[in-house]
Protein backbone atom coordinates (compact mmCIF):
# COMPACT_ATOMS: atom_id res chain seq x y z
CA UNK A 1 0.00 0.00 0.00
CA UNK A 2 3.26 2.39 0.43
CA UNK A 3 4.04 1.96 -2.96
CA UNK A 4 0.50 2.84 -4.11
CA UNK A 5 0.93 5.88 -6.61
CA UNK A 6 -0.68 9.21 -5.12
CA UNK A 7 -3.37 9.94 -7.78
CA UNK A 8 -6.69 11.25 -5.79
CA UNK A 9 -6.22 14.90 -4.80
CA UNK A 10 -9.18 15.87 -2.56
CA UNK A 11 -9.04 19.84 -1.70
CA UNK A 12 -11.74 21.00 1.19
CA UNK A 13 -12.31 24.61 0.91
CA UNK A 14 -12.83 27.25 -2.18
CA UNK A 15 -12.37 30.36 -1.97
CA UNK A 16 -9.14 31.93 -3.22
CA UNK A 17 -6.90 29.56 -1.32
CA UNK A 18 -8.79 26.24 -2.92
CA UNK A 19 -8.89 27.55 -6.26
CA UNK A 20 -5.29 28.86 -6.49
CA UNK A 21 -4.10 25.73 -5.34
CA UNK A 22 -6.31 23.09 -7.26
CA UNK A 23 -5.06 25.54 -10.37
CA UNK A 24 -1.56 25.58 -9.72
CA UNK A 25 -1.34 21.60 -9.60
CA UNK A 26 -3.97 20.56 -12.35
CA UNK A 27 -2.03 23.27 -14.64
CA UNK A 28 1.26 21.70 -13.89
CA UNK A 29 -0.01 18.12 -13.94
CA UNK A 30 -2.33 18.41 -16.94
CA UNK A 31 -5.59 17.38 -15.57
CA UNK A 32 -7.39 18.48 -18.46
CA UNK A 33 -5.71 15.77 -20.90
CA UNK A 34 -4.92 12.57 -20.16
CA UNK A 35 -3.05 12.29 -16.67
CA UNK A 36 -3.10 10.07 -13.96
CA UNK A 37 -3.39 13.07 -11.38
CA UNK A 38 -7.41 13.37 -10.50
CA UNK A 39 -8.11 16.82 -8.44
CA UNK A 40 -11.06 16.97 -6.70
CA UNK A 41 -12.08 20.19 -4.79
CA UNK A 42 -15.20 20.09 -1.67
CA UNK A 43 -16.66 22.99 -0.62
CA UNK A 44 -19.91 23.44 1.71
CA UNK A 45 -22.79 25.78 0.65
CA UNK A 46 -23.04 26.87 4.42
CA UNK A 47 -19.72 28.41 4.64
CA UNK A 48 -18.98 32.00 3.36
CA UNK A 49 -15.53 33.66 2.66
CA UNK A 50 -14.23 36.49 4.14
CA UNK A 51 -13.97 38.45 1.25
CA UNK A 52 -12.58 41.87 1.88
CA UNK A 53 -10.44 42.42 -0.39
CA UNK A 54 -7.46 40.92 -1.29
CA UNK A 55 -3.38 42.44 -2.01
CA UNK A 56 -1.25 40.60 -3.92
CA UNK A 57 2.54 39.84 -4.53
CA UNK A 58 4.13 40.76 -7.92
CA UNK A 59 4.48 36.51 -8.32
CA UNK A 60 0.90 36.82 -9.18
CA UNK A 61 1.23 37.40 -12.48
CA UNK A 62 3.64 34.07 -13.08
CA UNK A 63 1.32 31.78 -11.21
CA UNK A 64 -2.14 33.03 -13.32
CA UNK A 65 -0.18 32.84 -16.50
CA UNK A 66 1.16 29.18 -15.55
CA UNK A 67 -2.53 28.27 -15.20
CA UNK A 68 -3.34 30.09 -18.54
CA UNK A 69 -5.47 32.70 -17.04
CA UNK A 70 -6.15 35.90 -19.65
CA UNK A 71 -4.73 38.84 -17.83
CA UNK A 72 -7.81 40.69 -19.26
CA UNK A 73 -10.32 38.33 -18.37
CA UNK A 74 -8.91 39.20 -14.90
CA UNK A 75 -9.42 42.57 -15.23
CA UNK A 76 -12.68 42.34 -16.64
CA UNK A 77 -14.03 39.82 -13.88
CA UNK A 78 -12.72 40.73 -10.65
CA UNK A 79 -12.86 44.38 -10.43
CA UNK A 80 -9.00 44.00 -10.13
CA UNK A 81 -6.76 47.41 -10.22
CA UNK A 82 -2.74 47.86 -10.49
CA UNK A 83 -0.70 47.49 -7.03
CA UNK A 84 2.54 48.97 -7.11
CA UNK A 85 3.90 48.77 -3.57
CA UNK A 86 2.48 50.08 -0.14
CA UNK A 87 2.76 53.63 1.42
CA UNK A 88 2.90 53.52 4.58
CA UNK A 89 1.95 57.00 6.44
CA UNK A 90 2.19 58.09 10.39
CA UNK A 91 4.10 55.11 11.08
CA UNK A 92 7.55 56.52 12.36
CA UNK A 93 6.50 59.59 13.89
CA UNK A 94 2.92 59.46 13.93
CA UNK A 95 3.37 63.24 12.04
CA UNK A 96 0.61 64.41 9.09
CA UNK A 97 3.77 64.99 6.73
CA UNK A 98 5.47 61.65 8.01
CA UNK A 99 5.21 58.49 4.85
CA UNK A 100 7.21 56.38 3.25
CA UNK A 101 7.00 53.57 0.58
CA UNK A 102 8.08 50.20 -0.01
CA UNK A 103 7.75 49.92 -3.41
CA UNK A 104 8.02 46.83 -5.64
CA UNK A 105 10.86 47.48 -7.95
CA UNK A 106 14.73 47.34 -6.98
CA UNK A 107 16.89 50.52 -6.18
CA UNK A 108 18.58 51.06 -8.61
CA UNK A 109 21.42 49.30 -9.39
CA UNK A 110 20.77 47.13 -7.02
CA UNK A 111 23.53 44.40 -7.35
CA UNK A 112 25.91 46.93 -8.30
CA UNK A 113 26.86 49.29 -5.95
CA UNK A 114 24.81 49.93 -2.43
CA UNK A 115 23.40 53.37 -2.00
CA UNK A 116 22.68 53.65 1.34
CA UNK A 117 25.71 55.04 2.75
CA UNK A 118 25.95 57.34 -0.02
CA UNK A 119 22.29 58.14 0.64
CA UNK A 120 22.74 58.90 4.03
CA UNK A 121 25.99 61.32 3.31
CA UNK A 122 24.28 62.63 0.37
CA UNK A 123 20.59 62.45 0.26
CA UNK A 124 19.36 62.49 3.70
CA UNK A 125 16.93 65.62 3.15
CA UNK A 126 14.99 62.59 0.29
CA UNK A 127 13.78 59.52 1.43
CA UNK A 128 15.47 56.48 1.26
CA UNK A 129 12.95 55.44 -1.06
CA UNK A 130 13.12 58.32 -3.63
CA UNK A 131 16.43 58.78 -4.04
CA UNK A 132 17.08 55.11 -5.04
CA UNK A 133 13.44 54.00 -6.78
CA UNK A 134 11.20 55.76 -8.85
CA UNK A 135 8.01 53.83 -8.36
CA UNK A 136 7.03 55.46 -5.07
CA UNK A 137 6.99 58.89 -7.41
CA UNK A 138 5.05 57.13 -9.71
CA UNK A 139 2.68 56.07 -6.99
CA UNK A 140 2.16 59.66 -5.38
CA UNK A 141 0.74 60.46 -9.20
CA UNK A 142 -1.41 57.71 -9.54
CA UNK A 143 0.07 56.19 -12.41
CA UNK A 144 -0.14 52.44 -14.18
CA UNK A 145 2.78 50.15 -14.23
CA UNK A 146 2.17 50.13 -18.03
CA UNK A 147 0.32 50.71 -21.04
CA UNK A 148 -2.32 49.33 -23.05
CA UNK A 149 0.08 48.30 -25.69
CA UNK A 150 2.07 46.51 -23.23
CA UNK A 151 1.61 42.53 -23.55
CA UNK A 152 -0.34 40.51 -21.20
CA UNK A 153 2.09 40.06 -18.12
CA UNK A 154 4.46 42.10 -18.64
CA UNK A 155 5.53 45.21 -17.02
CA UNK A 156 7.68 48.72 -17.39
CA UNK A 157 7.03 48.97 -13.82
CA UNK A 158 6.97 45.78 -11.64
CA UNK A 159 3.18 45.29 -10.39
CA UNK A 160 1.06 42.97 -8.51
CA UNK A 161 -2.97 43.55 -7.95
CA UNK A 162 -5.53 44.45 -6.00
CA UNK A 163 -8.59 42.25 -6.58
CA UNK A 164 -11.89 41.53 -5.29
CA UNK A 165 -11.45 38.28 -3.45
CA UNK A 166 -15.04 37.05 -4.23
CA UNK A 167 -15.07 37.59 -7.47
CA UNK A 168 -11.83 36.53 -7.79
CA UNK A 169 -12.96 32.85 -6.06
CA UNK A 170 -15.60 32.58 -8.73
CA UNK A 171 -13.29 33.69 -11.49
CA UNK A 172 -10.84 30.74 -10.54
CA UNK A 173 -13.80 28.37 -10.22
CA UNK A 174 -14.80 28.74 -13.97
CA UNK A 175 -11.31 28.64 -14.72
CA UNK A 176 -10.40 25.40 -13.10
CA UNK A 177 -13.36 23.27 -13.96
CA UNK A 178 -13.68 24.51 -17.19
CA UNK A 179 -10.35 24.40 -18.70
CA UNK A 180 -8.34 22.24 -15.93
CA UNK A 181 -10.00 19.30 -15.49
CA UNK A 182 -10.64 20.49 -11.80
CA UNK A 183 -13.91 18.27 -10.10
CA UNK A 184 -16.06 20.30 -7.80
CA UNK A 185 -18.74 19.16 -5.12
CA UNK A 186 -20.82 21.42 -3.82
CA UNK A 187 -21.50 19.89 -0.34
CA UNK A 188 -21.02 19.65 3.11
CA UNK A 189 -18.82 17.46 5.33
CA UNK A 190 -19.93 15.34 7.62
CA UNK A 191 -17.16 12.99 8.42
CA UNK A 192 -13.36 12.68 8.04
CA UNK A 193 -12.84 8.97 7.70
CA UNK A 194 -9.54 7.71 9.32
CA UNK A 195 -8.00 4.65 7.58
CA UNK A 196 -5.57 1.82 9.52
CA UNK A 197 -2.94 3.48 9.55
CA UNK A 198 -3.95 6.92 10.64
CA UNK A 199 -4.04 8.80 7.42
CA UNK A 200 -7.24 10.07 6.09
CA UNK A 201 -8.93 7.84 3.79
CA UNK A 202 -12.22 9.93 2.95
CA UNK A 203 -14.20 12.94 3.14
CA UNK A 204 -17.72 11.88 4.26
CA UNK A 205 -20.46 14.12 2.71
CA UNK A 206 -24.11 14.85 2.75
CA UNK A 207 -25.16 14.37 -0.36
CA UNK A 208 -22.41 12.49 -2.41
CA UNK A 209 -21.33 9.96 -0.44
CA UNK A 210 -17.46 9.18 0.63
CA UNK A 211 -15.21 11.12 -1.45
CA UNK A 212 -11.87 8.80 -0.82
CA UNK A 213 -7.94 10.55 -1.66
CA UNK A 214 -4.57 10.12 -1.89
CA UNK A 215 -3.43 13.55 -0.35
CA UNK A 216 -5.99 15.77 1.12
CA UNK A 217 -5.29 19.78 0.94
CA UNK A 218 -7.07 21.78 3.78
CA UNK A 219 -8.44 25.27 2.39
CA UNK A 220 -11.39 25.48 5.11
CA UNK A 221 -10.03 28.66 6.51
CA UNK A 222 -9.56 29.61 10.02
CA UNK A 223 -11.41 26.37 11.10
CA UNK A 224 -8.77 24.04 10.24
CA UNK A 225 -11.34 21.25 9.71
CA UNK A 226 -8.64 18.51 8.74
CA UNK A 227 -5.03 19.76 10.23
CA UNK A 228 -6.19 21.53 13.50
CA UNK A 229 -10.10 20.16 13.94
CA UNK A 230 -9.17 16.41 12.61
CA UNK A 231 -5.36 15.96 13.44
CA UNK A 232 -5.18 18.04 16.43
CA UNK A 233 -1.82 19.28 15.08
CA UNK A 234 -1.36 22.60 17.46
CA UNK A 235 -1.77 26.37 16.62
CA UNK A 236 1.20 28.64 17.74
CA UNK A 237 -0.06 31.77 18.69
CA UNK A 238 2.19 34.75 17.55
CA UNK A 239 0.06 37.88 19.77
CA UNK A 240 3.20 38.37 21.94
CA UNK A 241 4.34 39.73 19.04
CA UNK A 242 2.23 41.03 16.76
CA UNK A 243 -0.88 42.27 18.66
CA UNK A 244 -2.85 42.95 16.33
CA UNK A 245 -6.27 40.65 16.37
CA UNK A 246 -9.57 42.15 15.24
CA UNK A 247 -10.55 44.18 12.08
CA UNK A 248 -13.43 46.42 11.25
CA UNK A 249 -14.00 46.56 7.56
CA UNK A 250 -16.15 48.53 4.90
CA UNK A 251 -16.90 49.26 1.23
CA UNK A 252 -16.66 52.94 0.41
CA UNK A 253 -18.18 53.73 -2.94
CA UNK A 254 -16.13 56.78 -4.44
CA UNK A 255 -17.73 60.21 -4.71
CA UNK A 256 -17.42 60.42 -8.77
CA UNK A 257 -17.66 57.67 -11.28
CA UNK A 258 -13.63 58.99 -12.56
CA UNK A 259 -12.31 59.45 -8.87
CA UNK A 260 -8.01 58.17 -8.98
CA UNK A 261 -7.56 54.70 -7.94
CA UNK A 262 -4.79 54.70 -6.06
CA UNK A 263 -2.00 52.68 -7.37
CA UNK A 264 -0.79 50.92 -4.09
CA UNK A 265 -1.76 49.94 -0.91
CA UNK A 266 -2.34 52.68 1.83
CA UNK A 267 -1.82 51.23 5.23
CA UNK A 268 -2.01 54.14 8.11
CA UNK A 269 -1.28 53.82 11.48
CA UNK A 270 -3.50 54.85 13.97
CA UNK A 271 -3.12 55.00 17.97
CA UNK A 272 -3.58 50.76 18.40
CA UNK A 273 -3.10 49.91 14.76
CA UNK A 274 -3.21 50.73 11.41
CA UNK A 275 -6.17 51.51 8.73
CA UNK A 276 -5.98 49.89 5.39
CA UNK A 277 -7.50 51.29 1.90
CA UNK A 278 -7.34 49.56 -1.22
CA UNK A 279 -8.30 50.80 -4.25
CA UNK A 280 -10.49 48.79 -6.78
CA UNK A 281 -12.03 50.35 -9.99
CA UNK A 282 -15.20 50.37 -8.31
CA UNK A 283 -14.98 50.82 -4.67
CA UNK A 284 -12.55 51.32 -2.31
CA UNK A 285 -11.36 48.71 0.53
CA UNK A 286 -11.40 50.26 3.49
CA UNK A 287 -10.31 48.41 7.33
CA UNK A 288 -9.10 49.42 10.55
CA UNK A 289 -6.60 46.89 12.43
CA UNK A 290 -6.37 46.69 16.11
CA UNK A 291 -4.74 44.86 19.03
CA UNK A 292 -8.06 44.22 21.56
CA UNK A 293 -5.77 44.74 24.34
CA UNK A 294 -5.04 48.15 23.48
CA UNK A 295 -7.96 49.85 21.63
CA UNK A 296 -11.88 48.89 22.22
CA UNK A 297 -14.20 48.37 19.01
CA UNK A 298 -16.03 51.63 19.66
CA UNK A 299 -12.79 53.71 19.37
CA UNK A 300 -11.68 51.67 16.38
CA UNK A 301 -14.75 52.29 15.17
CA UNK A 302 -14.66 55.94 15.19
CA UNK A 303 -10.81 55.43 13.96
CA UNK A 304 -12.63 53.93 10.57
CA UNK A 305 -15.39 56.29 10.62
CA UNK A 306 -12.93 59.32 10.99
CA UNK A 307 -10.65 58.14 8.20
CA UNK A 308 -13.84 57.26 5.59
CA UNK A 309 -15.20 60.90 6.35
CA UNK A 310 -11.86 62.68 5.49
CA UNK A 311 -12.32 62.28 2.09
CA UNK A 312 -14.98 64.41 0.98
CA UNK A 313 -17.99 63.17 -0.42
CA UNK A 314 -18.01 60.10 1.65
CA UNK A 315 -20.24 59.32 4.42
CA UNK A 316 -19.84 56.40 6.82
CA UNK A 317 -22.59 56.15 8.48
CA UNK A 318 -24.08 54.86 5.20
CA UNK A 319 -21.77 51.87 5.13
CA UNK A 320 -22.15 48.41 6.43
CA UNK A 321 -18.84 47.84 8.79
CA UNK A 322 -18.36 44.60 10.07
CA UNK A 323 -16.23 43.09 12.25
CA UNK A 324 -13.64 40.50 11.68
CA UNK A 325 -11.50 38.55 14.23
CA UNK A 326 -8.41 37.03 13.71
CA UNK A 327 -6.12 35.00 15.88
CA UNK A 328 -2.49 35.76 14.72
CA UNK A 329 -0.48 32.08 15.09
CA UNK A 330 0.26 29.17 12.82
CA UNK A 331 -0.25 25.67 12.99
CA UNK A 332 3.17 23.67 14.60
CA UNK A 333 3.19 21.80 11.22
CA UNK A 334 1.78 22.64 7.73
CA UNK A 335 2.07 18.56 6.31
CA UNK A 336 0.82 16.05 8.66
CA UNK A 337 0.50 12.61 7.41
CA UNK A 338 -1.55 12.74 3.83
CA UNK A 339 -2.72 15.90 5.25
CA UNK A 340 -1.55 19.57 4.33
CA UNK A 341 -3.01 22.84 4.88
CA UNK A 342 -2.36 25.64 2.82
CA UNK A 343 -4.10 29.10 3.18
CA UNK A 344 -5.91 30.38 6.58
CA UNK A 345 -6.08 27.05 7.75
CA UNK A 346 -2.21 26.91 8.05
CA UNK A 347 -2.35 30.37 10.00
CA UNK A 348 -2.90 34.21 9.80
CA UNK A 349 -1.13 37.04 10.64
CA UNK A 350 -2.61 40.40 9.51
CA UNK A 351 -2.74 41.87 6.24
CA UNK A 352 -0.05 43.82 6.53
CA UNK A 353 2.05 43.71 3.53
CA UNK A 354 -0.03 41.59 2.02
CA UNK A 355 1.86 37.89 2.56
CA UNK A 356 -1.71 35.60 2.72
CA UNK A 357 -2.16 34.92 -0.66
CA UNK A 358 1.63 34.72 -1.79
CA UNK A 359 2.08 31.74 1.17
CA UNK A 360 -0.88 30.00 -0.70
CA UNK A 361 1.40 30.17 -3.79
CA UNK A 362 4.25 29.32 -2.79
CA UNK A 363 2.71 26.59 -0.83
CA UNK A 364 0.77 25.29 -3.69
CA UNK A 365 3.78 25.41 -6.26
CA UNK A 366 5.73 23.34 -3.48
CA UNK A 367 2.91 20.70 -3.45
CA UNK A 368 2.72 20.56 -7.02
CA UNK A 369 6.59 20.53 -7.97
CA UNK A 370 7.31 17.99 -5.00
CA UNK A 371 3.81 16.42 -5.30
CA UNK A 372 5.12 12.58 -3.46
CA UNK A 373 4.96 9.66 -6.30
CA UNK A 374 3.53 7.09 -3.33
CA UNK A 375 2.87 7.11 0.48
CA UNK A 376 6.52 5.75 1.24
CA UNK A 377 8.13 9.31 -0.30
CA UNK A 378 5.10 11.69 1.28
CA UNK A 379 6.95 11.79 4.94
CA UNK A 380 10.19 12.93 3.38
CA UNK A 381 8.07 15.40 1.27
CA UNK A 382 6.52 16.94 4.35
CA UNK A 383 9.71 17.15 6.08
CA UNK A 384 10.94 19.40 3.52
CA UNK A 385 8.02 21.25 2.92
CA UNK A 386 7.53 21.79 6.69
CA UNK A 387 10.94 23.01 7.00
CA UNK A 388 10.61 25.59 4.41
CA UNK A 389 6.77 26.89 4.88
CA UNK A 390 8.12 27.65 8.42
CA UNK A 391 11.42 29.33 7.67
CA UNK A 392 8.47 31.75 5.33
CA UNK A 393 6.54 32.27 8.49
CA UNK A 394 9.18 33.32 10.70
CA UNK A 395 10.38 35.75 8.19
CA UNK A 396 7.43 36.98 8.09
CA UNK A 397 6.75 37.31 11.52
CA UNK A 398 9.96 39.42 11.65
CA UNK A 399 9.39 41.37 8.51
CA UNK A 400 6.32 42.54 10.07
CA UNK A 401 7.34 43.32 13.14
CA UNK A 402 10.01 44.96 11.44
CA UNK A 403 7.55 48.03 10.97
CA UNK A 404 6.50 48.10 14.43
CA UNK A 405 9.97 48.04 16.37
CA UNK A 406 11.35 50.78 14.93
CA UNK A 407 8.58 53.21 15.52
CA UNK A 408 9.34 56.94 17.05
CA UNK A 409 5.88 56.98 18.10
CA UNK A 410 5.22 57.50 21.85
CA UNK A 411 1.65 58.30 22.01
CA UNK A 412 -0.17 55.24 23.03
CA UNK A 413 0.81 51.65 25.28
CA UNK A 414 0.34 50.06 21.58
CA UNK A 415 3.10 51.58 20.11
CA UNK A 416 5.32 51.48 23.25
CA UNK A 417 4.69 48.04 24.10
CA UNK A 418 5.34 47.10 20.29
CA UNK A 419 9.35 49.03 20.82
CA UNK A 420 9.69 46.59 24.15
CA UNK A 421 13.00 44.11 22.92
CA UNK A 422 11.05 41.21 24.47
CA UNK A 423 7.99 41.64 22.05
CA UNK A 424 10.55 41.11 19.10
CA UNK A 425 11.85 37.96 18.12
CA UNK A 426 15.80 36.84 18.84
CA UNK A 427 16.48 36.60 15.09
CA UNK A 428 14.74 39.55 14.48
CA UNK A 429 17.21 41.96 17.11
CA UNK A 430 20.23 40.08 16.39
CA UNK A 431 19.69 41.01 12.87
CA UNK A 432 19.32 44.47 13.82
CA UNK A 433 22.16 44.56 15.71
CA UNK A 434 24.23 43.91 12.79
CA UNK A 435 22.75 46.37 10.28
CA UNK A 436 23.71 49.07 12.74
CA UNK A 437 26.78 48.39 10.80
CA UNK A 438 26.09 46.96 7.35
CA UNK A 439 23.49 47.03 5.22
CA UNK A 440 20.75 44.44 4.65
CA UNK A 441 21.80 41.97 1.71
CA UNK A 442 21.76 38.65 0.12
CA UNK A 443 24.00 36.56 2.66
CA UNK A 444 21.18 37.71 5.29
CA UNK A 445 18.78 35.80 3.57
CA UNK A 446 19.98 32.83 1.98
CA UNK A 447 17.04 30.82 0.04
CA UNK A 448 16.70 30.86 -3.63
CA UNK A 449 13.03 31.85 -2.83
CA UNK A 450 13.31 34.30 -0.28
CA UNK A 451 9.66 35.39 0.87
CA UNK A 452 11.16 39.09 1.19
CA UNK A 453 13.88 40.52 -0.66
CA UNK A 454 17.46 42.51 1.03
CA UNK A 455 15.86 45.07 -1.22
CA UNK A 456 12.83 45.16 1.04
CA UNK A 457 14.12 45.39 4.13
CA UNK A 458 15.82 48.04 3.38
CA UNK A 459 13.11 50.00 2.17
CA UNK A 460 11.38 49.34 5.64
CA UNK A 461 14.24 50.02 7.39
CA UNK A 462 15.21 53.42 6.24
CA UNK A 463 11.92 54.40 5.49
CA UNK A 464 11.46 54.42 9.39
CA UNK A 465 14.37 55.79 9.99
CA UNK A 466 16.89 53.62 10.87
CA UNK A 467 20.72 54.66 10.30
CA UNK A 468 23.60 52.48 9.10
CA UNK A 469 27.45 53.01 10.02
CA UNK A 470 28.31 51.86 6.85
CA UNK A 471 32.11 50.82 5.93
CA UNK A 472 31.21 51.68 2.86
CA UNK A 473 29.97 54.67 3.45
CA UNK A 474 33.47 56.42 1.64
CA UNK A 475 31.85 55.43 -1.70
CA UNK A 476 33.08 58.11 -4.70
CA UNK A 477 29.98 60.51 -4.68
CA UNK A 478 30.46 60.81 -8.16
CA UNK A 479 29.81 57.20 -9.02
CA UNK A 480 27.00 57.06 -6.66
CA UNK A 481 25.83 60.73 -7.80
CA UNK A 482 25.53 58.78 -11.47
CA UNK A 483 22.56 55.98 -9.86
CA UNK A 484 20.87 58.90 -8.17
CA UNK A 485 20.90 61.07 -11.45
CA UNK A 486 19.55 58.10 -12.88
CA UNK A 487 16.52 57.68 -10.69
CA UNK A 488 15.57 61.11 -11.71
CA UNK A 489 15.58 60.61 -14.91
CA UNK A 490 13.26 57.26 -15.30
CA UNK A 491 10.74 59.26 -12.73
CA UNK A 492 10.48 62.03 -15.40
CA UNK A 493 10.11 59.79 -18.50
CA UNK A 494 7.78 56.99 -16.90
CA UNK A 495 5.40 60.25 -15.26
CA UNK A 496 5.60 61.67 -18.98
CA UNK A 497 4.79 58.36 -20.35
CA UNK A 498 2.19 56.68 -18.22
CA UNK A 499 -1.32 56.64 -17.76
CA UNK A 500 -3.15 56.85 -14.78
CA UNK A 501 -4.18 53.93 -13.36
CA UNK A 502 -7.93 54.50 -13.89
CA UNK A 503 -7.24 55.83 -17.25
CA UNK A 504 -4.96 52.44 -17.92
CA UNK A 505 -8.52 50.12 -16.42
CA UNK A 506 -10.82 51.88 -18.49
CA UNK A 507 -8.86 50.73 -21.25
CA UNK A 508 -8.21 47.49 -20.56
CA UNK A 509 -12.20 46.93 -19.92
CA UNK A 510 -12.80 48.58 -23.61
CA UNK A 511 -9.99 47.00 -25.44
CA UNK A 512 -7.72 44.29 -23.57
CA UNK A 513 -4.19 44.14 -23.16
CA UNK A 514 -2.51 42.15 -26.24
CA UNK A 515 -2.24 38.59 -25.62
CA UNK A 516 1.41 37.50 -25.63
Amino acid sequence: MSEKPIKRIVILGGGSAGWLTAGVIAAEHQCNKISDIQITLVESPNVATIGVGEGTWPTMRATLKKMGVSETELFTECDASFKQGAKFAKWVSGADDDYYYHPLVLPVGFHEIDLVGPWQNQQRTTAFGDAVCFQGALCEAGRAPKLIKTPEYDAIANYAYHLNSEKLGGFLKRHCTQKLGVNHIVDHVERVMSAENGDIAALSTAQHGDIPGDLFIDCSGFASVLLGGHFEVPFQDKKNILFNDCALAAQVPYPQQDYPIASHTISTAHQAGWIWDIGLPTRRGVGCVYSSAHCGDDEAYTSLVNYINATPGCNADQLTIRKIAMKPGHRAQFWFRNCVAVGMSAGFIEPLEASALVLVEMSAAMISAELPANRDVMDAVAKRFNRRVIHYWDTIIEFLKLHYVLTQRDDSAYWRDHRQPETAPAELQERLHLWRYQTPNKYDFPLAEEMFPAASWQYVLYGMGFRTSCRNGKVDPRESQVYFDKVSRIKSQLLDQLPSNRELINKIHQFGFQKI
